[in-house]
């Protein structure tokens, strides 16, 4: 088993907060496009959630 993923079953701050940056970061690429009606209307719910997340997880232990 890779080290992301012990990382994330032993709930480890670098793993989790990489995956809360990506969903801050899909949230705001989804703000941005202008194709898709369903990607913008989630847009802001996906961001508040990996930033609620990124505070959340920053509380967590560091990785051995």
């Amino acid at each position: 088993m890779s080290r992301f993923f012990q990382g994330l079953f032993q709930l480890r701050r670098g793993p989790w907060e990489m995956v809360a940056t990506l969903l801050i970061a899909l949230g705001v690429f989804m703000l941005m496009q202008p194709f898709v009606m369903w990607a913008f209307t989630y847009s802001f719910i996906t961001t508040l959630v990996g930033t609620v997340m990124f505070i959340i997880v920053s509380h967590f232990p560091e990785q051995e």
